[in-house]
């Protein structure tokens, strides 16, 4: 809660529309539910992924889009994150104040460790495809727990229509060993070639998290 109150009083400056939706998809899901499942943490790995929404078994959206994927991240250190303020969003929306942020599918260049795929992504290399650059909010929630928030309101129905899909979330591996969790591939590896982005691949590619797995709807 209070980082909801932290980022109630950044939003008081004259910031974008679209922020104010992020927050409030955050408190709601934050409200209704903790994290998906108690199998998404790992004791030892050093970066610890929670999903705060969706939820295992949601139907989410409407019109198969404005659905939130809100995300609780915590780092061994704030500066072995890499992370760094962000609000942002298609079109006019990037890359401006008070935190200006690129808005693309992609690595995020806020939270560069960080990997989110949709399994019925039909952007890019689709299940392959990382999303992580489509969040539009990310800020430090508790430097106590070196806890960060990533929160990305979906605003286009470009991941099926009334579909199951499953979402899944890692960060990589500190592949390049600069003590910084940043080396995010913009795809990941079909490793197996089995035509399948599972568990199985980001695990071959690499990761410094647990994989959080999250089967949903995605309904009109």
């Amino acid at each position: 809660m209070i980082a909801h109150h932290a980022l109630r009083r950044l939003l008081s400056l004259p910031a974008l529309a679209l922020a104010t939706a992020v927050l409030i998809g955050s408190i709601a899901t934050t409200a209704s539910g903790g994290p998906t499942s108690p199998t998404q943490t790992r004791a030892d790995a050093p970066v610890n992924v929670t999903v705060l929404a969706p939820r295992r078994g949601d139907i989410a959206g409407k019109e198969s889009k404005g659905f939130f994927v809100d995300l609780a991240l915590s780092y061994p250190s704030i500066a072995s994150s890499g992370a760094d303020f962000q609000l942002t969003g298609p079109g006019a929306h990037q890359n401006q104040a008070p935190f200006p942020g690129a808005f693309a599918a992609g690595v995020d260049e806020k939270l560069p460790g960080l990997i989110v795929l949709v399994s019925t992504s039909t952007i890019g290399a689709r299940q392959a495809q990382n999303l992580a650059n489509l969040f539009n909010l990310t800020g430090f929630t508790n430097q106590k727990t070196n806890e960060i928030w990533d929160t990305w309101l979906v605003g286009a129905a470009a991941f099926g229509r009334n579909v199951r899909s499953v979402l899944r979330v890692a960060v990589a591996a500190d592949k390049n060993g600069d003590g910084i969790y940043n080396d995010a591939p913009a795809v990941v590896p079909d490793v197996n070639r089995d035509d399948r982005i599972n568990a199985a691949d980001l695990k071959a590619f690499g990761v410094a998290s647990n994989i959080a797995a999250v089967p949903f709807e995605i309904r009109d």
